[in-house]
């Protein structure tokens, strides 16, 4: 299959080094080496993202835009194929090449809040760039990825159709869940106010999606498939989903799942940074809104799926979706009780 997909960049299998890449769970990835050259090789997955070429679109498009711009910024883009091409087909799929970024850390796991803050600086200097770009030219490469509303309507289906008997394990924590429906009403009116911008989101902030040099700087973000329309809570909160707690959300040990005030405080100053003089005052004033606006949503879909059978994050051992709809409702509490607190964190922040 590879030396199909090589053939089509002018490049021969047996001269490189071809090793898996990386710990995604969506796209395949492949580092390619010989000498001083390196490459990385990715397979779209189709299955996530139907119009691959609505990823290609997207990436282009910003690309150029950044490069006529800032044209020292990194933002990496595909190599053309030798048909000019930023994307392959092959009977196996979709597949692209990206230049490997030398030089370049990534991390899985969050090990400081000084890389929350360079990594919230990044996301935030990505969208500040980005701030006179037309953003309804881009494509949405998931519709309704972030929609809290959708998401909130699945969660109800769920509770209609799903496993009987684990409708009544789960009722408890439904009753919580329903509980906080206020955070969909409060969408649900930001999508109304104009004072909330739709700009251009990275939409998976992740730590992973930060390339760090050797001394911990950020350098670029990357893996952009999701880069689309959308508000800021989209990538502040999943910021705040994924680097507040030390715990993942695999985490059982629930009493591990709290807010670390420091890497609150690092998001903010890191994104500020960049982004201070993009956001309206009413979005400053949602800053702990868009955590729980990520956290709740994650919640909602992972008990949603847990009541449909795990269809579609699966599970690894039995109750997994379950435990990990648990263990963001207890982030999502963290959350609240510090509100008060955390928020005047965002207030007293110079920028």
């Amino acid at each position: 299959m590879l030396a199909t997909i090589l053939g089509k960049y002018g490049l021969t299998p047996e001269e490189w080094t071809i090793k898996p890449f990386g710990a995604g769970l969506i796209n395949h990835t492949w580092h390619f080496k010989k000498d001083d050259e390196e490459y990385i090789l990715q397979q779209v997955n189709i299955n996530v993202f139907k119009d691959p070429f609505a990823i290609s679109n997207n990436i282009r498009a910003v690309g150029t835009y950044l490069k006529q711009h800032y044209p020292d910024y990194i933002f990496v883009t595909p190599i053309p194929s030798s048909n000019s091409s930023d994307l392959v087909q092959s009977d196996q799929g979709y597949f692209r090449m990206f230049p490997f970024v030398k030089n370049s850390v990534t991390y899985t796991t969050l090990e400081s809040s000084e890389l929350a803050y360079e990594a919230a600086q990044q996301f935030g200097r990505f969208s500040h760039h980005l701030s006179g770009f037309d953003e309804s030219v881009l494509q949405e490469t998931i519709p309704n990825f972030h929609n809290l509303t959708l998401r909130f309507k699945q969660f109800e289906d769920s509770l209609r159709e799903g496993n009987k008997e684990r409708l009544v394990q789960s009722s408890d924590v439904i009753k919580q869940l329903e509980k906080h429906h206020y955070i969909v009403d409060e969408f649900e009116q930001i999508k109304k106010n104009p004072q909330f911008k739709k700009r251009v989101m990275h939409h998976d902030t992740k730590i992973s999606n930060v390339l760090f040099d050797e001394q911990n700087k950020g350098l670029c973000i990357i893996d952009l498939d999701t880069v689309m329309p959308g508000f800021f809570i989209s990538d502040i909160g999943d910021m705040m989903r994924t680097y507040l707690a030390a715990a993942s959300e695999e985490e059982t040990d629930f009493s591990a799942v709290q807010v670390r005030e420091e890497y609150f405080v690092a998001i903010v100053e890191g994104y500020l940074s960049e982004m201070g003089n993009e956001l309206t005052a009413e979005e400053k004033g949602s800053f702990i809104y868009a955590g729980k606006f990520m956290i709740y949503m994650q919640a909602i879909r992972f008990l949603a799926d847990h009541l449909m059978n795990d269809v579609y994050y699966g599970a690894t051992y039995e109750g997994q979706n379950f435990n990990r709809a648990v263990n963001q409702l207890y982030l999502l509490k963290s959350l609240e009780e510090q509100e008060q607190h955390l928020m005047q964190k965002v207030k007293q922040n110079k920028h």
